[in-house]
């Protein structure tokens, strides 16, 4: 929907012009709503602030919620992107020397802007609203060159590194500083970070001095669907990937196909989270890799762990003399927005050839990882044939077909009481106690992979909160 335009006239002498328009949506509005705005020349800075209407609904009923951002003289495609904000601001201010955290900087240049409403979800009464822009005229100052993090830091060579690929700060809905976020990650005994805020770069250039020869960051993105949230994991600086599709409109694949072009990996976050529009509805074909637990242990993980676990099964029964072909592995990420919640609780443990963007993100699409709760809980989990063949976490062992193989978990820092799992396509075969050494005999032609968890003591036949799960290692028959 294209609403009327905005028009400006520049009258001469004057500082500054507002202009505002009221309107309502009805339930069922289109996603994005267009507010076109005719910027004329010689303008220093734009102001936009919105409210609307929050009326009582009934039980079970989706209230008003209305998203904003902004579109610059360039048209309404992915280049003219100026910034987002989604829900979290009512005002926004952006001009050449600086813009409002979420936002571009850069000239405020003469065209034809769009305002960029998103109505999320609209109550049954309809949502009313009003949108005020305001144009300061004047010079409009220089933009600054963005600095973005380096793409290596010092590490051990090829080693076991501690990140955190899903974070939020003050530049979309987090409440933290990228300074605290930094702060927090060191705290946390982490290696890297990834920057992923909803809908915008704006972040990418706000980690100046903050990295170090200890924390390597990386950029990306958490592209906000209609149908589901995904991660642009480790994209180039400044890359930009657009959000505004659902499953039907068959997009997905052509934006995840620019996250590639980036350097990057795509990787669904918290699919199976209840909230309007964050369950999965794109597929895994398209996915390098899947958030399967997104901070503290929920009964949203254990479905995502589940549906994982289904497609570990299918590439098993897909694999052939050359291994597994595509599979997607696992992730965990913290999801952090604010306090309390834990910078790198959880956290995905790389196995990579150095600290450098690209070993991390090529160790993270070959699944050479597990994922724990915090740096205290370390694991290591391999697989040996009678002949001394050996496979570690996401590797494969080739072997022959009835050739005993022995699988071994080791746990170290996990809490009293904590329980070791090994399983395969057939469920849970083998469990001990994780204060020591857990090791199974199988074959390649019983289990064509074996993944393991550690997880706290559970209840009723259930299993516990987990503390830790590494993805497969793959035995293959040859």
């Amino acid at each position: 929907m294209t609403l009327a335009p905005l028009a400006f006239a520049a009258p001469p002498g004057q500082d500054a012009e507002t202009r505002g328009i009221r309107g309502e949506l009805p339930p069922g509005a289109p996603d994005f709503v267009y507010l076109p705005v005719r910027v004329p020349r010689g303008v220093r800075e734009l102001t936009v602030a919105y409210r609307y209407d929050r009326p009582e609904v009934p039980a079970g009923t989706p209230g008003n919620a209305l998203d904003i951002g902004i579109l610059d003289e360039r048209g309404t495609g992915s280049a003219a992107f100026r910034g987002w904000s989604g829900g979290f601001r009512d005002t926004f201010t952006l001009s050449a020397a600086r813009a409002t955290p979420g936002y571009l900087p850069g000239p405020v240049g003469a065209g034809t802007w769009h305002v960029v409403l998103g109505p999320y979800t609209v109550a049954p009464q309809g949502l009313r609203y009003e949108v005020t822009v305001t144009l300061r005229y004047g010079r409009p100052g220089r933009t600054p060159e963005p600095v973005y993090p380096p793409e290596r830091a010092r590490g051990r060579g090829r080693a076991w590194y501690r990140g955190d690929c899903h974070l939020h700060t003050v530049h979309s809905d987090g409440q933290r500083t990228p300074a605290e976020v930094a702060a927090a990650a060191r705290a946390a005994g982490l290696d890297f970070i990834v920057s992923t805020e909803h809908n915008t770069t704006s972040a990418h250039a706000a980690w100046q001095g903050l990295w170090g020869e200890d924390l390597l960051i990386l950029c990306g993105e958490e592209v906000t669907t209609r149908n589901g949230h995904y991660l642009a994991l480790g994209t180039d600086p400044g890359t930009f990937v657009d959000w505004r599709y659902r499953a039907r409109d068959e997009a997905f694949r052509r934006h995840a196909a620019r996250v590639r072009r980036a350097g990057g990996l795509v990787v669904p976050a918290h699919p199976n989270c209840p909230f309007v529009g964050c369950q999965w509805k794109f597929g895994y074909g398209d996915a390098d890799a899947v958030e399967v637990w997104n901070g503290p242990w929920t009964a949203d993980d254990e479905l995502a762990l589940a549906a994982w676990d289904n497609l570990l099964a299918d590439s098993a029964g897909r694999a052939g003399r050359a291994g597994p072909g595509h599979w997607v592995p696992a992730l965990g990420c913290s999801d952090a927005h604010r306090e309390p919640q834990v910078v790198g609780h959880p956290q995905t443990v790389v196995r990579a050839d150095d600290l450098t963007r690209r070993d991390v993100l090529a160790a993270v699409r070959a699944g050479r990882s597990y994922l724990a709760e915090s740096a205290a809980v370390s694991l290591r989990f391999s697989a040996v044939d009678e002949r001394g063949g050996h496979a570690g976490i996401g590797e494969v062992l080739r072997t022959r077909p009835d050739a005993r193989v022995t699988v071994r978990l080791e746990v170290s820092g996990a809490p009293a009481g904590a329980v070791c799992r090994l399983l395969t396509d057939q469920g849970e075969l083998r469990s001990g106690p994780a204060d020591r050494a857990l090791t199974w005999l199988t074959t390649a032609s019983q289990s064509t992979y074996v993944r393991a968890e550690v997880r706290r003591p559970g209840t009723g036949g259930q299993p516990g909160a987990m503390v830790a799960m590494t993805n497969p290692l793959w035995m293959m028959a040859s």
